[in-house]
């Protein structure tokens, strides 16, 4: 029978983590009804064993050190699994497996996101989906941290963040125009030259979308009326809807669009590419949900999208 060395103490563990989530020792000690030493002592011991500061001291309060996250999170996965073995064990449905925390670009599509993310929501046995958007640059220093298991972003990792995150390249599209039904037909005659001083809404200049529009322009010389920066893409589409003006949007959710906004497609526009990453600390993706993310998106989202589109 094979045996296991165990050099870690989750009775220690478990304090830790209180002592994490509450942010001071004396709310720890308060909450599990022992003493501030008590609860500094087994702390101590923590950190001796790990070989690692887990918190420092910032004013009255404690915050956890970049290791001290990276326990933490240990820390909770490490009890969830403890609480699921015992519901098991007495009969009591599983809780389930861990979390699976996605930080999303907050210059992502909505609907593009939610298409990306369907496979890991259809695996038999799915992880409990945490969902963060924010800028891309604040999480990738999360994933870093190990905040987060994967960020969703329409461009690579940027040069000017310093981070060790690999970039997973999960697909590209080109874009559609769309425009309520009402002015759809005016604008996909002569399409795109029928561009030339229309309304058009698109995203702030910070995005990697707006970036090739503008490129794109200033190639065709077609320069569009521009009514409206938005750096929300659901915003953006809602203007659209609205009649605001035209905008764009990855193909790959082309159908989607119409049938949740009601607008037309005015044309499409395969030579502006959007591209959509996943990035993680990983070369090599483990994760079930990230795998499956990664696997459809190359063999069925983007390989559809393009045979669709030739066609």
């Amino acid at each position: 029978m094979r045996t296991y060395a165990l050099p870690l103490n989750y009775h220690h563990l478990q304090y830790f983590a209180v002592v994490a989530k509450e942010g001071s020792i004396a709310r720890a000690a308060r909450r599990l009804g022992v003493s501030q030493p008590t609860i500094s002592a087994q702390l101590r011991e923590l950190q001796r064993t790990l070989g690692e500061p887990l918190v420092e001291r910032k004013g009255r309060g404690l915050v956890l050190t970049e290791m001290g996250q990276l326990a933490a999170r240990y820390a909770d996965e490490i009890f969830s699994l403890g609480t699921e073995l015992f519901d098991t064990m007495r009969g009591r449905p599983a809780t389930g497996p861990g979390r699976f925390t996605v930080g999303i670009s907050d210059s992502l599509p909505k609907l593009t996101t939610f298409r990306l993310l369907q496979p890991a929501l259809a695996l038999p046995q799915a992880s409990r989906l945490v969902l963060r958007i924010d800028k891309t640059e604040r999480l990738l220093a999360d994933l870093v941290t190990h905040r987060l298991d994967l960020v969703l972003a329409d461009q690579p990792v940027p040069p000017s963040v310093k981070a060790r995150a690999y970039n997973h390249l999960l697909g590209e599209c080109g874009v559609t125009v769309f425009a309520t039904p009402g002015v759809a037909p005016r604008y996909r005659r002569h399409f795109p030259r029928s561009l030339i001083h229309a309304p058009f809404v698109v995203p702030t200049e910070n995005t990697a979308l707006r970036r090739s529009l503008d490129q794109w322009f200033a190639t065709t010389q077609i320069r569009p009326r521009i009514v409206a920066e938005v750096e929300d893409a659901a915003m953006l589409q809602v203007l659209g809807q609205q009649g605001m003006g035209l905008f764009a949007a990855p193909s790959v959710v082309e159908s989607a669009i119409r049938q949740s906004y009601g607008v037309h497609v005015v044309g499409r526009i395969d030579a502006v590419r959007e591209r959509f990453y996943a990035i993680t600390v990983e070369r090599k993706l483990k994760h079930p949900a990230a795998v499956a993310i990664l696997e459809t998106a190359r063999s069925e989202t983007f390989e559809k999208t393009g045979r669709r589109m030739a066609g």
